[in-house]
């Protein structure tokens, strides 16, 4: 481990980078969120096959395989290139989506559904590129960078929660509506992939604050850094890092890292188990009929990303930010208890009430995850950290594989099971 250095006073570029990390933030998801918030046209013309559940598995298992692998290699890639990679992937999938929609003219053959798979594979490749790389990236900058990321990510559940019910209310009495508003909001998506590739390629590694903890986790043997570095002018520093002798660093290993971060790994899952054991699966199948009729599942789903937005902002209130291990276990293992208050709400209460257990969903999540990424990281070098980073990414998205899996408990009983 090494002491945090003094940033220099005159340093540059610190809001302009914590703007681009949230924009990153927004392009790391936006595709995937997408995907989620127009499930209810491909309920539409995929009724029998459960898009919600199937393609938040498929994604989610490509996910896993890919950051798991890559998370054991973190400190021998590139990670320039595994972001242009991601964003790139998430781009030409993004866009796929429309030539398939355009291509089949929206029809519910199996061959269509089967190429959606596929397509929703790509985004699972995608994300395990891009979340691995900024997080871990990010885990040797300032503490603000990496929650404007994570803040990027609610904003991309709010952003199309919003476009949605945007879309759906001006199409909605137009005919073939559904898909009209759909092809509109995959178009948008596929323009933010776009300008994070851009962004990320000319601007993130140019700014004065990203060159200076870059140099400093080059010094310390971060190679992940290189290629960046030659990208900001820096070849001096890049060539150091090539040349720099691995057996003269002194870092922990990942062996290490995980014994003395392994509860806030543990919460980080269970936080995503719980979540998505519920969203979107259970909200789009087993809440019923209710007074919003076919704008009820939108909505919830609208609810639960604006608030999981919403709180991801609030550690960057020093008074609110929740530092102590112990109490984020405490939080955590009493979300718990939102498994069976869903249950019972669906079952016996009206719409309100469940509107309302939503957002609360939404905002513990927002909170809880930020609070474990900020708080991991802290006290370590930057090929530690970097390593760290990698680490979460990989319980982050174990704590969803499992959480979809479990959601599938929902249907015993259901007789569209």
């Amino acid at each position: 481990m090494s002491n945090p250095e003094n940033i220099p006073s005159r340093l540059e570029g610190k809001n302009a980078a914590r703007l681009v990390c949230c924009f990153l933030g927004v392009g790391s998801l936006v595709a995937w969120n997408a995907m989620l918030t127009i499930t209810d046209y491909y309920y539409q013309i995929f009724p029998k096959y459960h898009p919600s559940r199937v393609l938040t598995l498929v994604y989610q298992l490509v996910a896993n395989v890919f950051i798991i692998t890559l998370a054991t290699k973190e400190a021998k890639l590139n990670t320039r290139l595994r972001n242009i990679l991601g964003y790139s992937i998430y781009t030409v999938s993004t866009f796929c989506l429309i030539i398939l929609d355009l291509a089949s003219h929206g029809s519910g053959s199996v061959v269509a559904y089967v190429l959606l798979c596929l397509i929703v594979a790509l985004f699972g490749l995608a994300d395990a590129f891009v979340q691995g790389a900024m997080v871990g990236d990010l885990s040797f900058m300032c503490p603000d960078f990496i929650q404007a990321f994570m803040a990027g990510l609610g904003i991309a559940g709010a952003l199309t929660s919003g476009l949605r019910l945007i879309t759906k209310a001006i199409f909605d009495k137009s005919p073939d509506g559904q898909r009209k508003g759909a092809l509109l909001f995959i178009g948008i998506a596929t323009l933010i992939e776009l300008a994070c590739v851009f962004l990320y390629t000319l601007v993130f590694a140019k700014l004065p604050i990203v060159k200076y903890y870059r140099a400093k986790a080059a010094k310390e043997g971060a190679k992940t850094v290189s290629a960046d570095l030659a990208a900001a002018g820096l070849q001096e520093q890049a060539e150091q890092v090539h040349q720099m002798d691995e057996s003269k660093i002194q870092k922990l290993t990942k062996k290490q890292l995980l014994r003395q971060n392994i509860d806030l790994g543990i919460n980080l899952s269970l936080i995503y188990v719980v979540t998505l054991s519920i969203f979107p699966g259970f909200l789009y199948e087993n809440t019923g009929e209710h007074r919003l009729g076919d704008w009820y599942a939108p909505v919830l789903v609208a609810m639960y990303n604006g608030w999981d937005a919403i709180s991801r902002f609030i550690p960057s209130i020093k008074p609110l930010a929740l530092e102590s291990r112990k109490w984020i276990t405490v939080c955590v293992v009493a979300r718990l208890l939102l498994v069976p208050a869903f249950y019972f709400t669906a079952k016996y209460a009206d719409q309100g009430w469940m509107l309302f257990l939503t957002s609360f969903l939404g905002l513990s999540n927002g909170y809880l995850t930020v609070c474990i990424f900020s708080t991991a990281p802290k006290g370590y070098n930057g090929p530690e950290a970097n390593a760290l980073g990698n680490l979460m990414c990989v319980f982050l998205l174990g704590g969803i594989f499992a959480g979809v899996c479990l959601g599938w408990l929902w249907l015993i009983g259901n007789d569209s099971f």
